[in-house]
Protein backbone atom coordinates (compact mmCIF):
# COMPACT_ATOMS: atom_id res chain seq x y z
CA UNK A 1 0.00 0.00 0.00
CA UNK A 2 1.03 3.45 -0.58
CA UNK A 3 0.17 7.01 0.66
CA UNK A 4 -0.96 8.31 -3.10
CA UNK A 5 -3.42 5.59 -3.42
CA UNK A 6 -7.56 6.52 -3.31
CA UNK A 7 -7.78 3.10 -1.24
CA UNK A 8 -5.55 5.09 1.53
CA UNK A 9 -6.83 8.55 1.26
CA UNK A 10 -10.35 7.22 1.06
CA UNK A 11 -10.52 4.15 3.19
CA UNK A 12 -7.52 3.36 5.59
CA UNK A 13 -6.97 6.64 6.72
CA UNK A 14 -10.58 8.04 7.01
CA UNK A 15 -10.84 4.29 8.93
CA UNK A 16 -7.89 4.34 11.00
CA UNK A 17 -8.57 8.58 12.18
CA UNK A 18 -12.26 7.13 12.67
CA UNK A 19 -10.95 4.21 15.17
CA UNK A 20 -8.16 6.31 17.01
CA UNK A 21 -10.30 9.52 17.97
CA UNK A 22 -13.47 8.73 18.32
CA UNK A 23 -14.17 4.69 19.20
CA UNK A 24 -11.00 4.21 21.04
CA UNK A 25 -9.65 6.96 23.71
CA UNK A 26 -7.40 5.54 25.79
CA UNK A 27 -4.06 5.79 25.29
CA UNK A 28 -3.47 2.51 25.45
CA UNK A 29 -5.84 1.56 22.95
CA UNK A 30 -5.18 4.07 20.87
CA UNK A 31 -1.24 2.59 20.52
CA UNK A 32 -3.08 -0.91 19.63
CA UNK A 33 -4.87 0.77 16.89
CA UNK A 34 -1.83 2.36 15.43
CA UNK A 35 0.17 -1.24 15.59
CA UNK A 36 -2.88 -2.70 13.50
CA UNK A 37 -3.46 -0.90 11.67
CA UNK A 38 0.55 -0.52 10.60
CA UNK A 39 0.89 -4.39 10.51
CA UNK A 40 -2.19 -4.46 8.19
CA UNK A 41 -0.23 -1.40 5.91
CA UNK A 42 2.84 -3.53 6.03
CA UNK A 43 1.09 -6.78 5.24
CA UNK A 44 -1.00 -5.24 2.21
CA UNK A 45 1.85 -6.19 0.00
CA UNK A 46 3.96 -9.12 1.68
CA UNK A 47 1.83 -10.65 4.69
CA UNK A 48 4.97 -12.92 5.10
CA UNK A 49 7.69 -10.53 6.08
CA UNK A 50 5.49 -9.57 9.54
CA UNK A 51 7.05 -12.07 10.62
CA UNK A 52 10.62 -10.63 10.26
CA UNK A 53 9.23 -6.99 11.20
CA UNK A 54 8.09 -8.33 14.48
CA UNK A 55 10.87 -10.69 15.01
CA UNK A 56 13.24 -7.49 14.75
CA UNK A 57 11.07 -6.32 17.10
CA UNK A 58 11.60 -8.44 19.87
CA UNK A 59 14.92 -9.24 19.68
CA UNK A 60 15.85 -5.39 19.93
CA UNK A 61 13.07 -4.47 22.76
CA UNK A 62 15.10 -7.23 24.98
CA UNK A 63 18.19 -5.77 23.59
CA UNK A 64 17.80 -2.77 24.97
CA UNK A 65 16.16 -4.38 28.33
CA UNK A 66 19.21 -6.32 28.82
CA UNK A 67 21.78 -3.45 27.59
CA UNK A 68 20.32 -0.87 30.47
CA UNK A 69 19.90 -3.78 32.85
CA UNK A 70 24.09 -3.54 32.39
CA UNK A 71 24.79 -0.04 31.41
CA UNK A 72 28.34 0.62 31.89
CA UNK A 73 29.90 -3.00 31.53
CA UNK A 74 31.11 -5.70 29.43
CA UNK A 75 27.75 -7.73 29.39
CA UNK A 76 26.48 -4.00 27.94
CA UNK A 77 28.82 -3.89 24.93
CA UNK A 78 28.38 -7.79 24.39
CA UNK A 79 24.62 -6.70 24.13
CA UNK A 80 24.98 -3.96 21.24
CA UNK A 81 27.66 -6.60 19.68
CA UNK A 82 24.51 -9.02 19.72
CA UNK A 83 22.26 -6.97 18.31
CA UNK A 84 24.49 -4.95 15.46
CA UNK A 85 25.22 -9.00 14.28
CA UNK A 86 21.68 -9.75 14.35
CA UNK A 87 20.12 -6.53 12.80
CA UNK A 88 23.16 -6.51 9.79
CA UNK A 89 23.42 -10.47 9.83
CA UNK A 90 19.57 -10.17 8.45
CA UNK A 91 20.11 -6.99 6.60
CA UNK A 92 22.68 -8.57 4.64
CA UNK A 93 21.22 -12.00 4.06
CA UNK A 94 17.73 -10.36 2.51
CA UNK A 95 19.45 -7.40 0.81
CA UNK A 96 22.99 -8.26 -0.12
CA UNK A 97 23.72 -11.94 -0.31
CA UNK A 98 22.92 -12.60 -3.63
CA UNK A 99 24.84 -9.42 -4.61
CA UNK A 100 27.85 -11.08 -3.02
CA UNK A 101 27.71 -14.46 -4.09
CA UNK A 102 27.24 -12.91 -7.54
CA UNK A 103 30.11 -11.17 -7.46
CA UNK A 104 32.10 -13.66 -5.81
CA UNK A 105 31.17 -15.79 -9.12
CA UNK A 106 32.40 -12.89 -11.46
CA UNK A 107 35.81 -12.39 -9.64
CA UNK A 108 36.76 -15.80 -9.27
CA UNK A 109 34.88 -17.63 -11.95
CA UNK A 110 33.27 -19.98 -9.54
CA UNK A 111 29.20 -20.75 -10.04
CA UNK A 112 28.16 -21.15 -6.22
CA UNK A 113 24.65 -21.06 -6.54
CA UNK A 114 23.18 -17.21 -6.08
CA UNK A 115 20.20 -16.66 -3.23
CA UNK A 116 17.22 -15.80 -4.57
CA UNK A 117 15.50 -13.68 -1.39
CA UNK A 118 12.74 -11.40 -2.11
CA UNK A 119 13.89 -7.71 -0.45
CA UNK A 120 11.25 -7.44 2.93
CA UNK A 121 10.31 -3.86 2.27
CA UNK A 122 11.36 -1.19 4.43
CA UNK A 123 14.11 -3.32 5.88
CA UNK A 124 17.02 -0.62 5.34
CA UNK A 125 15.01 1.66 7.44
CA UNK A 126 13.84 -0.24 10.26
CA UNK A 127 16.88 -1.77 10.77
CA UNK A 128 18.43 1.47 10.99
CA UNK A 129 15.75 2.63 13.22
CA UNK A 130 16.01 -0.21 15.72
CA UNK A 131 20.25 -0.13 16.07
CA UNK A 132 19.72 3.41 16.58
CA UNK A 133 17.54 2.33 19.62
CA UNK A 134 20.01 -0.22 21.23
CA UNK A 135 23.20 2.16 20.45
CA UNK A 136 21.02 4.90 21.94
CA UNK A 137 20.35 3.23 25.23
CA UNK A 138 23.78 1.86 25.16
CA UNK A 139 25.30 5.50 25.47
CA UNK A 140 22.53 6.40 28.15
CA UNK A 141 21.35 9.13 25.46
CA UNK A 142 17.58 7.45 26.14
CA UNK A 143 15.83 4.85 28.68
CA UNK A 144 15.04 1.46 27.36
CA UNK A 145 11.19 1.34 26.40
CA UNK A 146 9.42 -0.21 29.22
CA UNK A 147 7.01 -1.59 27.35
CA UNK A 148 7.32 -4.08 24.29
CA UNK A 149 3.62 -2.96 22.49
CA UNK A 150 5.09 0.79 23.21
CA UNK A 151 8.58 -0.37 20.94
CA UNK A 152 6.55 -2.47 18.29
CA UNK A 153 4.68 0.70 18.00
CA UNK A 154 7.51 2.60 17.16
CA UNK A 155 9.27 0.44 14.99
CA UNK A 156 6.35 -0.61 13.08
CA UNK A 157 4.35 3.17 12.57
CA UNK A 158 3.39 3.07 9.43
CA UNK A 159 3.82 6.62 8.66
CA UNK A 160 7.61 6.18 8.24
CA UNK A 161 8.00 2.62 8.01
CA UNK A 162 8.53 1.42 5.01
CA UNK A 163 10.20 4.48 2.73
CA UNK A 164 11.43 6.42 5.65
CA UNK A 165 12.33 8.83 7.36
CA UNK A 166 14.09 7.43 9.75
CA UNK A 167 12.70 8.40 13.29
CA UNK A 168 14.76 8.35 16.10
CA UNK A 169 13.65 6.35 19.49
CA UNK A 170 14.46 9.80 21.74
CA UNK A 171 12.31 11.88 19.09
CA UNK A 172 9.46 10.48 19.47
CA UNK A 173 10.09 8.19 22.93
CA UNK A 174 7.48 11.06 25.34
CA UNK A 175 4.60 10.28 22.75
CA UNK A 176 4.67 6.55 22.36
CA UNK A 177 3.04 6.84 26.53
CA UNK A 178 1.24 10.14 26.25
CA UNK A 179 0.78 12.66 23.29
CA UNK A 180 -2.10 15.16 22.61
CA UNK A 181 -3.34 16.74 19.12
CA UNK A 182 -3.99 20.29 18.88
CA UNK A 183 -6.14 21.44 16.19
CA UNK A 184 -3.15 23.37 14.74
CA UNK A 185 -1.38 19.97 14.98
CA UNK A 186 -3.95 18.12 12.75
CA UNK A 187 -4.17 21.34 10.69
CA UNK A 188 -0.52 21.77 9.95
CA UNK A 189 -0.47 17.58 9.62
CA UNK A 190 -3.12 17.87 6.78
CA UNK A 191 -1.44 20.50 4.70
CA UNK A 192 1.63 18.89 5.07
CA UNK A 193 0.18 15.36 4.19
CA UNK A 194 -2.10 17.35 1.06
CA UNK A 195 1.58 19.20 0.26
CA UNK A 196 3.68 15.76 -0.21
CA UNK A 197 0.57 14.25 -2.11
CA UNK A 198 0.84 16.76 -4.66
CA UNK A 199 4.45 16.46 -5.18
CA UNK A 200 4.44 13.24 -6.08
CA UNK A 201 0.73 12.72 -8.06
CA UNK A 202 1.76 16.27 -10.00
CA UNK A 203 5.12 16.47 -10.31
CA UNK A 204 7.13 13.57 -9.70
CA UNK A 205 4.98 10.79 -11.37
CA UNK A 206 4.71 13.78 -14.31
CA UNK A 207 8.57 13.90 -14.63
CA UNK A 208 8.82 10.10 -14.55
CA UNK A 209 6.55 9.37 -17.23
CA UNK A 210 8.57 11.93 -19.40
CA UNK A 211 11.85 10.87 -18.30
CA UNK A 212 11.36 7.24 -18.99
CA UNK A 213 11.27 8.02 -22.61
CA UNK A 214 14.59 9.43 -22.49
CA UNK A 215 16.45 7.15 -19.75
CA UNK A 216 14.66 3.99 -20.47
CA UNK A 217 14.23 3.98 -24.68
CA UNK A 218 17.05 3.49 -27.46
CA UNK A 219 19.51 5.43 -26.42
CA UNK A 220 21.07 5.18 -30.10
CA UNK A 221 18.23 7.73 -30.99
CA UNK A 222 18.99 9.96 -27.87
CA UNK A 223 20.41 13.77 -28.39
CA UNK A 224 22.81 15.31 -25.86
CA UNK A 225 20.47 17.47 -24.98
CA UNK A 226 17.53 14.76 -24.84
CA UNK A 227 19.98 13.20 -22.31
CA UNK A 228 20.84 15.96 -20.20
CA UNK A 229 16.65 16.97 -20.30
CA UNK A 230 16.05 12.94 -19.45
CA UNK A 231 18.51 13.12 -16.39
CA UNK A 232 17.01 16.66 -15.12
CA UNK A 233 13.66 15.04 -14.70
CA UNK A 234 15.06 12.29 -13.29
CA UNK A 235 16.69 14.82 -11.12
CA UNK A 236 13.22 16.50 -10.47
CA UNK A 237 11.42 13.21 -9.70
CA UNK A 238 13.76 11.49 -7.35
CA UNK A 239 13.31 14.82 -5.03
CA UNK A 240 9.61 15.39 -5.05
CA UNK A 241 8.74 11.40 -4.84
CA UNK A 242 11.40 11.57 -1.97
CA UNK A 243 10.22 14.41 -0.14
CA UNK A 244 6.86 14.30 -1.15
CA UNK A 245 7.02 11.16 0.90
CA UNK A 246 8.80 12.31 3.40
CA UNK A 247 6.09 15.56 3.75
CA UNK A 248 3.52 12.74 3.98
CA UNK A 249 4.83 10.43 6.20
CA UNK A 250 5.68 14.14 8.90
CA UNK A 251 2.29 15.14 7.98
CA UNK A 252 0.42 12.11 9.00
CA UNK A 253 2.73 11.73 12.42
CA UNK A 254 1.32 15.30 13.27
CA UNK A 255 -2.06 14.33 12.78
CA UNK A 256 -1.73 11.43 15.48
CA UNK A 257 0.56 13.47 17.71
CA UNK A 258 4.02 12.62 17.03
CA UNK A 259 6.83 15.31 15.68
CA UNK A 260 9.30 13.67 13.46
CA UNK A 261 12.51 15.88 12.43
CA UNK A 262 12.78 17.13 9.15
CA UNK A 263 13.80 14.84 6.48
CA UNK A 264 14.56 17.66 3.51
CA UNK A 265 15.69 21.20 3.50
CA UNK A 266 15.35 22.40 -0.60
CA UNK A 267 18.61 20.59 -1.23
CA UNK A 268 18.84 21.84 -4.44
CA UNK A 269 19.56 25.23 -3.38
CA UNK A 270 22.89 23.93 -2.19
CA UNK A 271 26.24 25.72 -3.50
CA UNK A 272 28.57 22.09 -2.59
CA UNK A 273 27.92 18.50 -2.17
CA UNK A 274 28.70 19.09 1.47
CA UNK A 275 25.68 21.44 2.06
CA UNK A 276 23.64 19.49 -0.10
CA UNK A 277 23.88 16.44 2.25
CA UNK A 278 23.33 18.48 4.88
CA UNK A 279 20.08 19.08 3.47
CA UNK A 280 19.30 15.64 1.22
CA UNK A 281 17.89 12.68 3.27
CA UNK A 282 18.48 14.73 6.42
CA UNK A 283 17.72 11.50 9.11
CA UNK A 284 20.38 8.97 6.62
CA UNK A 285 22.96 11.23 6.59
CA UNK A 286 22.87 11.91 10.68
CA UNK A 287 22.32 8.29 11.21
CA UNK A 288 25.86 7.68 9.17
CA UNK A 289 27.19 10.76 10.87
CA UNK A 290 26.42 10.08 14.18
CA UNK A 291 26.50 6.02 14.12
CA UNK A 292 29.65 5.10 11.95
CA UNK A 293 31.36 7.73 10.77
CA UNK A 294 32.05 9.32 14.61
CA UNK A 295 32.54 6.56 15.99
CA UNK A 296 35.39 5.51 13.10
CA UNK A 297 37.19 8.31 14.59
CA UNK A 298 35.40 11.42 12.62
CA UNK A 299 37.22 14.32 11.45
CA UNK A 300 39.92 13.80 14.87
CA UNK A 301 41.84 10.69 12.86
CA UNK A 302 41.79 9.21 9.53
CA UNK A 303 38.89 11.33 8.50
CA UNK A 304 39.65 10.37 4.80
CA UNK A 305 39.34 6.45 5.44
CA UNK A 306 36.12 7.47 7.66
CA UNK A 307 34.81 9.25 4.67
CA UNK A 308 35.79 6.67 1.97
CA UNK A 309 34.01 4.02 4.83
CA UNK A 310 30.96 6.31 5.36
CA UNK A 311 30.07 6.66 1.65
CA UNK A 312 31.12 3.29 0.33
CA UNK A 313 28.30 1.87 2.99
CA UNK A 314 25.62 5.08 1.78
CA UNK A 315 26.15 3.72 -1.59
CA UNK A 316 25.37 0.14 -0.85
CA UNK A 317 23.06 1.16 1.48
CA UNK A 318 20.79 2.51 -1.31
CA UNK A 319 21.07 -1.02 -3.56
CA UNK A 320 22.98 -4.26 -3.99
CA UNK A 321 24.19 -3.05 -7.33
CA UNK A 322 27.84 -1.30 -8.36
CA UNK A 323 26.17 1.46 -9.84
CA UNK A 324 24.81 2.20 -6.04
CA UNK A 325 28.49 1.75 -4.71
CA UNK A 326 29.88 4.31 -7.64
CA UNK A 327 27.12 6.35 -6.40
CA UNK A 328 28.53 6.81 -3.17
CA UNK A 329 31.89 7.08 -3.70
CA UNK A 330 31.78 9.59 -6.54
CA UNK A 331 29.74 11.66 -3.50
CA UNK A 332 32.62 10.67 -0.93
CA UNK A 333 35.61 11.88 -3.94
CA UNK A 334 33.83 15.10 -4.13
CA UNK A 335 33.19 15.59 -0.51
CA UNK A 336 36.86 14.62 0.69
CA UNK A 337 38.16 17.31 -2.26
CA UNK A 338 35.56 19.60 -0.53
CA UNK A 339 36.93 19.31 2.59
CA UNK A 340 40.60 19.26 1.13
CA UNK A 341 40.72 22.33 -0.62
CA UNK A 342 37.86 23.22 -3.30
CA UNK A 343 35.57 24.26 -0.45
CA UNK A 344 37.82 26.78 0.05
CA UNK A 345 37.38 27.87 -3.69
CA UNK A 346 33.83 27.48 -4.12
CA UNK A 347 33.60 29.68 -0.95
CA UNK A 348 35.51 32.33 -3.06
CA UNK A 349 33.89 32.01 -6.64
CA UNK A 350 30.06 34.17 -6.87
CA UNK A 351 27.09 31.95 -5.46
CA UNK A 352 25.70 31.61 -8.89
CA UNK A 353 28.86 29.22 -10.12
CA UNK A 354 28.82 27.53 -6.68
CA UNK A 355 25.40 26.38 -7.54
CA UNK A 356 25.31 25.86 -11.21
CA UNK A 357 28.73 23.11 -9.63
CA UNK A 358 26.20 21.48 -7.71
CA UNK A 359 23.53 21.27 -10.32
CA UNK A 360 25.50 19.68 -12.82
CA UNK A 361 27.71 17.13 -9.91
CA UNK A 362 23.66 15.94 -8.86
CA UNK A 363 22.51 15.48 -12.19
CA UNK A 364 25.38 13.48 -13.22
CA UNK A 365 25.08 11.51 -9.71
CA UNK A 366 21.51 10.66 -10.46
CA UNK A 367 22.60 9.34 -13.84
CA UNK A 368 24.76 6.82 -11.89
CA UNK A 369 22.13 6.12 -9.29
CA UNK A 370 19.51 5.16 -12.07
CA UNK A 371 20.71 2.25 -13.99
CA UNK A 372 21.89 -0.62 -12.62
CA UNK A 373 23.07 -2.01 -15.87
CA UNK A 374 26.46 -0.43 -16.29
CA UNK A 375 27.22 -1.02 -19.73
CA UNK A 376 23.79 1.08 -19.95
CA UNK A 377 25.08 3.65 -17.63
CA UNK A 378 27.91 3.78 -19.56
CA UNK A 379 26.16 4.64 -22.96
CA UNK A 380 24.41 6.75 -21.24
CA UNK A 381 27.46 9.23 -19.42
CA UNK A 382 28.78 8.94 -23.32
CA UNK A 383 25.94 10.60 -24.65
CA UNK A 384 25.74 13.01 -22.51
CA UNK A 385 29.37 14.24 -22.92
CA UNK A 386 28.78 14.05 -26.70
CA UNK A 387 31.65 11.35 -27.42
CA UNK A 388 28.65 8.85 -29.39
CA UNK A 389 28.44 11.21 -32.33
CA UNK A 390 24.78 11.79 -31.27
CA UNK A 391 23.45 15.17 -32.07
CA UNK A 392 22.82 17.65 -30.21
CA UNK A 393 19.41 18.85 -30.31
CA UNK A 394 16.32 16.71 -31.93
CA UNK A 395 12.65 17.43 -33.18
CA UNK A 396 11.29 15.16 -29.92
CA UNK A 397 12.89 16.99 -27.90
CA UNK A 398 11.90 20.25 -28.45
CA UNK A 399 7.99 18.93 -29.17
CA UNK A 400 8.22 17.64 -25.21
CA UNK A 401 9.83 20.45 -24.04
CA UNK A 402 7.53 23.09 -25.67
CA UNK A 403 3.97 20.94 -24.30
CA UNK A 404 5.87 20.70 -20.60
CA UNK A 405 7.32 23.84 -20.23
CA UNK A 406 4.52 25.00 -17.52
CA UNK A 407 4.86 22.11 -15.92
CA UNK A 408 8.92 22.52 -15.65
CA UNK A 409 8.81 26.06 -14.54
CA UNK A 410 6.47 24.67 -12.10
CA UNK A 411 8.63 22.06 -10.60
CA UNK A 412 11.73 24.16 -10.47
CA UNK A 413 9.85 26.60 -8.59
CA UNK A 414 8.92 23.60 -6.55
CA UNK A 415 12.43 23.35 -5.36
CA UNK A 416 12.39 26.60 -3.68
CA UNK A 417 10.97 27.48 -0.34
CA UNK A 418 8.49 30.00 -1.89
CA UNK A 419 5.63 28.63 0.18
CA UNK A 420 6.48 28.56 3.21
CA UNK A 421 8.53 32.18 2.69
CA UNK A 422 4.93 33.42 1.33
CA UNK A 423 3.20 32.32 5.07
CA UNK A 424 6.06 33.87 7.04
CA UNK A 425 5.61 36.93 5.35
CA UNK A 426 2.02 37.14 5.59
CA UNK A 427 2.28 36.34 9.10
CA UNK A 428 4.08 39.27 9.62
CA UNK A 429 1.96 41.53 8.28
CA UNK A 430 -1.26 42.57 10.23
CA UNK A 431 -4.71 41.75 8.29
CA UNK A 432 -2.50 39.37 6.49
CA UNK A 433 -2.41 36.81 9.08
CA UNK A 434 -6.56 35.59 8.57
CA UNK A 435 -5.98 35.65 4.76
CA UNK A 436 -3.25 32.87 5.41
CA UNK A 437 -5.68 31.09 7.62
CA UNK A 438 -8.19 31.36 5.08
CA UNK A 439 -5.97 30.54 1.99
CA UNK A 440 -5.10 26.82 4.04
CA UNK A 441 -8.34 26.57 4.03
CA UNK A 442 -8.69 26.39 0.65
CA UNK A 443 -5.22 25.34 -0.46
CA UNK A 444 -5.53 22.05 1.52
CA UNK A 445 -8.65 20.81 0.07
CA UNK A 446 -8.19 22.09 -3.35
CA UNK A 447 -4.66 20.30 -3.39
CA UNK A 448 -6.32 17.07 -2.10
CA UNK A 449 -8.97 17.31 -4.79
CA UNK A 450 -6.58 17.91 -7.84
CA UNK A 451 -4.38 14.86 -6.61
CA UNK A 452 -7.20 12.79 -6.54
CA UNK A 453 -8.32 13.65 -10.10
CA UNK A 454 -5.19 12.66 -11.06
CA UNK A 455 -4.78 9.28 -9.14
CA UNK A 456 -7.61 8.36 -10.81
CA UNK A 457 -6.64 8.64 -14.33
CA UNK A 458 -2.73 7.58 -13.93
CA UNK A 459 -1.12 4.43 -13.79
CA UNK A 460 2.02 5.36 -13.28
CA UNK A 461 2.49 5.88 -9.56
CA UNK A 462 5.84 4.14 -8.31
CA UNK A 463 7.20 5.32 -4.85
CA UNK A 464 11.06 4.92 -5.86
CA UNK A 465 12.23 4.50 -2.42
CA UNK A 466 9.91 1.57 -1.53
CA UNK A 467 12.71 -0.96 -2.62
CA UNK A 468 15.50 0.35 -0.32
Amino acid sequence: MIFASLFFLYFFLPLNLLLYYVVFRRPQYRNLVLILFSLFFYAWGEPVWIILLIFSSCIDYLHGRFIQRHRGTPLARLGVASSLVLNLGILFLFKYSGFFVSSLNAVLHLSLPVPGFRLPVGISFYTFQTISYVVDVYRGDVEAEDSYLGYLMYLSLYFQLVAGPIVRYKTVASEISSRRVTMEDFSDGLTRLAIGLAKKVMLANTAGQIASRYLDGDLSALSVAGAWFGALLYTLQIYFDFSGYSDMAIGLGRMFGFHFDENFNYPYLSKSVTEFWRRWHISLGSFFRDYLYIPLGGNRRHWFGNLFIVWFCTGLWHGASWNFVFWGLFYGLLIILEKAFLGRILEKLPALFSHLYLIAVVIFGWVLFYFTDISRLLAYLRTMVGLTGAPLWDLGLQVNFSNNIFWLIAAVAGCFPILPALSRWMSKRRGLDTLRYFGRLVFTPAMLLVSTAMLVGQSYNPFLYYRF
